[in-house]
């Protein structure tokens, strides 16, 4: 399952990411896991929670929808209680247009309903910037 907080730049995406996150533990049963691409907000999250910092695997030059789906994919499967994914600069994580992520929604998505993850990512973007197949999973 895949749920996209969706904003502009500012808009308080971030902020709303990582208070979900934090919330969420009262609720799953399994772990969960920060992915953003730096490490600037690695202290605003509770211990329990798995903070990683992407740009550690992916590189800014190898960053690509193939390169995030593996990354994701490679935690599922050193870790078979993850149950909740957050990734926050998901648009930078992925280097592509948002017109062009539909394969990437449609994996990610498979990824997580096999696995049995919810995914939760920032969107830096205005709502009227993104195409129907994204905008069905804002939350």
């Amino acid at each position: 399952m895949i749920q996209a907080i969706v904003g502009r730049k500012g808009s308080g995406k971030t902020k709303r990411l990582l208070d979900m996150a934090n919330e969420a533990l009262k609720v799953e049963h399994g772990h969960i896991v920060f992915v953003d691409d730096d490490k600037r907000y690695m202290y605003d999250l509770r211990h329990e929670i798995r903070f990683v910092d992407a740009s550690e695997y992916m590189p800014k030059e190898h960053r690509s929808p193939d390169a995030l789906i593996a990354l994701l994919g490679g935690m599922l499967a050193a870790d078979y209680d993850i149950t909740l994914i957050c990734v926050d600069a998901f648009h930078r994580l992925a280097n592509a247009d948002w017109t062009n992520m539909q394969s990437l929604f449609e994996r990610l998505d498979a990824l997580g309903n096999t696995h049995n993850c919810t995914f939760l990512l920032s969107l830096s973007a205005d709502s009227s910037e993104l195409p129907e197949f994204i905008l069905k999973y804002a939350v």
